[in-house]
């Protein structure tokens, strides 16, 4: 869900001269400024030989229910993530901007929390000068598969969020869109190091606009 979105907040915005989505299967969409790539997780490195990136925005993910088992769930949310993240530093990308949950933690007790904390502390060590990790709470917005428990917090979370103050507005739900915007804004944003935003620092990023080219000069690509 994030990943289309984040599709298209990329295509919809000046920054960037190309943009390549990786995928598993065609995207059966056309744009003048897109290339989609349809790569197999375990030979990314292979298959996107010679293209060269400045941001890479990785959005892959899925749930234990989807993929059956946690050893799949981990094979998608940390091995899959991990490749990617090594085939784009091998690329020449710089940046990394990653989504992640609140409350990732490797000490975490539970699985899912867990999983994203490892997956959180292995693309830091990769070599990227930037990284940026989003850490969202529910997902709000349209999904390909309807999931009654999240149907059912997107339904309250209206009634619920403003409830949520202080340490607990980080679990506040959130637009897939603003997530999405937020992540183009993490790449805006230009910092280098080690970020992590949740809630409210999501939606700071999703509101930074594209820099204005200096008169006289070309808006760099």
């Amino acid at each position: 869900m994030v990943g289309g979105q984040l599709l298209d907040t990329l295509l919809d915005a000046p920054d960037y001269g190309r943009v390549y989505a990786l995928t598993r299967r065609p995207l059966g969409r056309e744009h003048p400024r897109l290339a989609n790539r349809v790569v197999v997780f375990g030979r990314m490195a292979e298959q996107l030989k010679g293209l060269v990136a400045n941001d890479a925005y990785c959005c892959i993910g899925t749930t234990i229910k989807q993929a059956g088992s946690e050893e799949a769930f981990r094979e998608v949310d940390l091995d899959a993530v991990i490749l990617f993240a090594q085939a784009a530093r091998s690329l020449g990308a710089t940046r990394f901007i990653v989504v992640s949950s609140v409350g990732a933690d490797t000490a975490s007790k539970k699985f899912y929390l867990r999983t994203k904390g490892e997956m959180e502390d292995a693309v830091t060590a990769v070599g990227f000068p930037s990284v940026d990790i989003l850490q969202p709470s529910l997902l709000l917005g349209p999904r390909k598969q309807v999931r009654p428990l999240e149907l059912l917090g997107g339904l309250l979370a209206p009634v619920v969020n403003p409830f949520l103050t202080g340490k607990r507005e980080n679990y506040r739900a959130i637009p897939s869109a603003t997530v999405a915007r937020g992540m183009l804004g993490a790449a805006r944003r230009g910092g280098r190091g080690i970020y992590r935003y949740t809630y409210s620092g999501i939606h700071q990023l999703a509101a930074l606009r594209a820099p204005q080219p200096v008169p006289g000069q070309a808006a760099r690509k």
